[in-house]
């Protein structure tokens, strides 16, 4: 992950979703777990077993990545704990899509 790397001109699923796959993929490797097949309907605590140390290290790697566009610990905080149990990546990737097009249009 580069955080270097510019921004796509129009954030879109697949390029966001490739980010955050690479960001996961870093912290996994950190356990050993660098062949685990990461997509839409993975879940953050069944699926990739994170914790919320991880969920931590995620937020800043997102920051390095996009800025104070997208704020995980806001994004969560808005929600009821089954819904962070239940967090999928797909519904991450929404919110980072919607949080990037909001500040272009603002």
């Amino acid at each position: 992950m580069n955080p270097a790397q510019p921004l796509p001109a129009q954030p879109t699923t697949d390029t966001v979703l490739a980010d955050i796959t690479a960001m996961l993929r870093t912290l996994l490797a950190e356990y050993g777990e660098d062949d685990v097949v990461v997509g839409l309907s993975t879940t953050f605590n069944r699926d990739l077993e994170l914790e919320s140390i991880d969920l931590v290290t995620l937020a800043g790697l997102l920051q390095e990545r996009y800025g104070r566009r997208v704020n995980l610990a806001e994004f969560l905080a808005g929600m009821e704990f089954d819904e962070i149990i239940e967090l999928t990546v797909g519904r991450l990737v929404e919110y980072v899509v919607w949080s990037l097009r909001a500040t272009e249009a603002g």
